[in-house]
């Protein structure tokens, strides 16, 4: 008889125990039963998420198939998670980075990056933080750490091999923690942050623009980045003022198609952060994700540098990241089966002993759940399942829903030790070049630095 590996044995144990929680739910209450059911589906989501017994994007879809025969969800339920606003604001800037990347723009970007804070070590890890934030404000910190880690294994290979040397594994560091901080900065940045918003207006009509989040996300981002910078350039000791001439690469010239799609991606940016007053003086309205779809349906009308070309076609689409959207759809799923069926009410209730801390002291707490508890399980899947818990909370006390939620969400983008914390960390990781222990003793230290970062930030600016 073959042997059980890991994950077989933690999908027997999650099939098992679904399955023997359906069958012992008393059917004599409706209510109970449907409380029962949706705790059970939870827990199956969860456990599959937190070890990733199938690609997490397959667990996503769970409450699309099981949630109307369990009686826990209704087919408008479902319409309005996997077809929610916030997933075509995703899917527009989805779409802008493909055309980035296709003609390469988010290369000059990043190369001019480099080419302005110059060329010691100190220097060049200053630039691959920034370009690589620079780019993850806009481009899925997946997608962004993929274009830079090429570059930064090429800065690699042009310089000699020291043991003692510490440059080469902060610079993969920097591309991905770069990445994650730079998410944090906009709205479409990271997709927990599009989860969170939309969570909120949900339930509580509490709408975040996109300029509402900038306000708050950038700040934070850009504290953040400087604090990994000056941990970086600490320990890097004497090494910090080495110059490294051979990453100096030829100047190349922006082509017509780069100017192109970078000229929208402004246009886009612009309209993102102006919409209130644009709206109030020239009396039309619209919506972040209207601007995300029409610059993206313009991609495929606006002409390239060569006759008949477009800046994107069609079969350029195959590198969609489909899965991140369906995945939003079942965090929002998850999210409303457990507000319908009560299970959110008494979870909130686990609170209550927290009624009269100190506003530092839950902070602290909720942000120490958040950075470690991403370590082990998807952004996603943490912030679907605890913003609900935590904005309820808030609503029945005197907190405010904001003060608590963003740092949350802020936070479940601050997991710097694990490979299995973040997919910029597993990119990088996957290069070879990094030990675990490496990530695990220099995240561990930006993990904890984090949480007092996040915490006073809420503290100063969310207050």
């Amino acid at each position: 008889m073959p042997k059980l590996n890991f994950k077989q044995i933690i999908t027997s144990i999650g099939i098992i125990s679904f399955i023997a929680m359906l069958l012992l739910t008393p059917k004599d209450d409706l209510t109970v039963q449907t409380f029962w059911y949706a705790i059970a589906l939870a827990g199956l989501m969860v456990l599959f998420w937190l070890f990733e017994v199938v690609p997490i994007y397959v667990t996503a879809l769970f409450p699309f198939v099981m949630g109307i025969p369990l009686g826990v969800l209704k087919a408008s339920d479902l319409t309005a998670a996997y077809g929610h606003k916030y997933i075509y604001l995703f899917l527009g800037g989805f779409i802008l980075s493909l055309a980035l990347e296709k003609w390469n723009a988010h290369k000059q970007i990043a190369e001019g990056i480099i080419r302005l804070v110059g060329t010691s070590k100190a220097r060049i890890l200053l630039g691959f933080l920034l370009s690589t934030g620079l780019l993850s404000m806009w481009i899925s910190n997946t997608a962004t750490s993929l274009m830079m880690l090429p570059m930064a294994m090429a800065v690699l290979v042009n310089i000699e091999k020291d043991k003692k040397s510490k440059f080469s594994t902060f610079l993969l560091l920097s591309v991905a923690y770069g990445a994650s901080i730079g998410g944090m900065a906009t709205l479409v940045g990271s997709p927990p942050n599009i989860l969170m918003a939309g969570l909120l207006e949900d339930k509580f009509d509490i709408s975040v623009s996109f300029l509402d989040w900038m306000k708050v996300g950038l700040p934070l981002s850009l504290i953040m980045m400087t604090v990994v910078f000056c941990f970086f350039y600490f320990l890097l000791g004497h090494e910090r003022k080495e110059e490294l001439d051979s990453v100096q690469g030829d100047k190349k010239k922006w082509t017509k198609n780069q100017l192109r799609v970078v000229l929208l991606f402004v246009v886009m940016v612009l309209l993102w952060s102006f919409r209130g007053p644009l709206t109030k003086y020239t009396g039309i309205t619209y919506t972040d994700e209207g601007v995300a779809v029409l610059g993206a349906i313009l991609l495929f009308f606006l002409p390239g540098s060569k006759k008949g070309e477009k800046l994107l076609e069609w079969k350029d689409t195959s590198k969609l990241p489909w899965g991140i959207l369906i995945l939003f759809g079942g965090g929002m799923a998850l999210a409303k089966m457990l507000e319908i069926n009560g299970v959110i009410e008494q979870l909130t209730s686990v609170f209550t002993n927290y009624v009269n801390a100190p506003l530092v002291i839950l902070l602290g707490v909720l942000i120490i759940i958040a950075i470690f508890g991403t370590e082990i399980m998807s952004n996603m899947a943490l912030v679907s399942v605890f913003i609900p818990v935590v904005a309820d909370f808030a609503f029945d006390t005197e907190y405010s829903i904001l003060q608590l939620c963003m740092p949350i969400t802020l936070a479940a983008s601050c997991a710097f030790m694990l490979p299995v914390g973040t997919p910029p960390n597993a990119i990088v990781f996957g290069s070879g070049q990094l030990k675990i222990s490496q990530m695990a003793k220099t995240g561990f230290v930006l993990n904890l630095i984090g949480v007092i970062v996040v915490v006073l930030f809420s503290m100063l600016v969310l207050g």
